[in-house]
């Protein structure tokens, strides 16, 4: 891990909300995760209980939590307190860490498997191709990273009419999910990047892509190995 000064403090990236307490109660509600869609895809790529799982941006911890009884060891990094303080009650199998994609340090036996969801766009695309190259040096060689994140699928010429067909779809409260404001806040002021940038990120980070899914043009999963 750098600790030149001029390395971002991962903690101020992750939007301010996500330091909130109040707002961290309510963020299971709102991120819409299909529990076993997730577990089935980890299953697919090799979780099993001989293998080490390390969840990045693992956020309040279900998917980390639900993963531990099918895991030898998991791992769940994020760089808020408030969203390791809900948790870390979840389980006592997991190992919670807080620290972000550049400043995690894995200690033990390599991962054979890496997953994120909705947690790499918090870096400007720099820092994407430095956190990707992180992931790939600390993965097992044959490991395999799932990512899954807000990625747009679009040419920027058409960014105004994508953008504006999926605010269209936005939830009308916060209860029910992400309101057109919050996902404004998202283009605005986070770093989603285009499909075909992150692609060219991933490959020279040295990764194989063995999957790719883009759903409506936003959302995009990637399931990547290193050789």
């Amino acid at each position: 891990m750098s600790t030149a000064g001029w390395y971002p403090v991962e903690r101020e990236h992750a939007g301010p909300e996500h330091l909130e307490a109040e707002y961290v109660a309510g963020y299971d509600a709102k991120t819409g995760l299909d529990l076993e869609e997730a577990l089935g895809l980890l299953r697919r790529q090799g979780l099993r209980g001989d293998r080490t799982l390390l969840d990045l941006g693992c956020g309040t911890g279900v998917l980390a939590a639900a993963a531990a009884p099918e895991a030898g060891r998991v791992v769940g990094v994020d760089p808020s307190p408030a969203m390791l303080e809900v948790a870390r009650p979840r389980s006592d199998a997991v190992e919670w860490v807080e620290a972000g994609f550049l400043t995690y340090e894995h200690e033990g036996d390599p991962p054979q498997l890496v997953h994120s969801r909705n947690a790499l766009h918090h870096l400007p695309d720099f820092w994407k191709g430095v956190a990707l190259s992180r992931i790939h040096a600390l993965l097992a060689p044959g490991g395999v990273v799932v990512l899954r994140d807000l990625v747009y699928d679009f040419e920027p010429a058409d960014a105004d009419r994508r953008i504006e067909e999926w605010l269209a779809g936005a939830a009308p409260t916060p209860a029910e999910g992400w309101t057109r404001a919050e996902l404004e806040t998202h283009v605005r002021d986070e770093h989603s990047t285009f499909t075909w940038l992150l692609e060219a990120l991933l490959e020279h980070a040295g990764f194989e892509t063995l999957e790719r899914d883009v759903r409506g043009g936003i959302y995009a999963t990637y399931v990547c190995r290193r050789p």
